[in-house]
């Protein structure tokens, strides 16, 4: 005899919360996320199907199998992840919970979601971040990216939040947090920026005008003629 486990059919999808690394594209023409763990290879858009990570063909999730998109149903419990030292890069994700999913005592694996809202935590500096920037690692054909505040860009690869929820498309909303505290409910649709979202572009701007004048300055010092001289 086998034992069936109850099935829910809910009037709306459920939320869910996880972490994630932000990605950008080798040709910074769109932008994504990959898992901290075991899907931690395959980067995912905004709006994405699970496959099983082990190359088999059933469906994800198999109750046989640990495949599939996972979730945990409360925020405080996403955001302790970021807490330890592998995760400090991540971002707060809320999504949507689509399609078939298997109900767990924390959490869910699930066939398909839909990130809403992502919240980035601040620049390693501790200062708000203004951007993503690269993060020094990636995947093949993409680049991770970290949080950074506009005096940290080094002039490294990077996109501001309100650009990166752009590239992800799906109308994502983006916002920089004073850590993983800020709530989701005052994030500002991106083609309805509010005062943090536009202070962050003009910071972004900004930090990218001071690095040109720096270099301008520098070339001015070494005079019109040092930059062909030969020891």
């Amino acid at each position: 005899m086998r034992l069936r486990l109850p099935e829910e059919r809910p009037t709306e999808p459920p939320t869910g919360y996880k972490i994630a690394h932000p990605m950008l594209s080798q040709d910074g023409t769109r932008a994504g996320f990959t898992g901290v763990s075991l899907g931690g290879a395959l980067p995912y858009g905004v709006l994405a199907d699970a496959s099983c990570v082990y190359g088999l063909r059933h469906r994800a999730p198999s109750r046989r199998c640990d495949c599939g998109f996972h979730c945990v149903h409360d925020r405080t419990t996403a955001e302790a992840l970021l807490c330890t030292a592998e995760h400090r890069a991540a971002v707060l994700l809320e999504v949507t919970v689509l399609g078939r999913y298997l109900r767990f005592e924390r959490g869910f694996r699930y066939a398909r979601q839909r990130v809403r809202a992502a919240t980035v935590g601040p620049c390693a500096c501790g200062t708000v971040a203004a951007a993503l920037a690269d993060a020094g690692w990636g995947r093949s054909g993409w680049r991770a990216l970290a949080p950074s505040c506009a005096g940290c860009l080094f002039g490294r690869t990077s996109v501001s939040l309100a650009g990166f929820a752009r590239l992800a498309g799906e109308r994502l909303r983006v916002v920089a947090g004073r850590g993983a505290s800020v709530a989701m409910a005052d994030l500002a649709p991106t083609d309805d920026l509010g005062v943090p979202e536009l202070a962050a572009e003009a910071a972004l701007l900004q930090a990218r005008l001071d690095w040109f004048q720096a270099q301008l300055a520098r070339l001015g010092e070494r005079g019109p003629g040092e930059g062909g001289r030969r020891g």
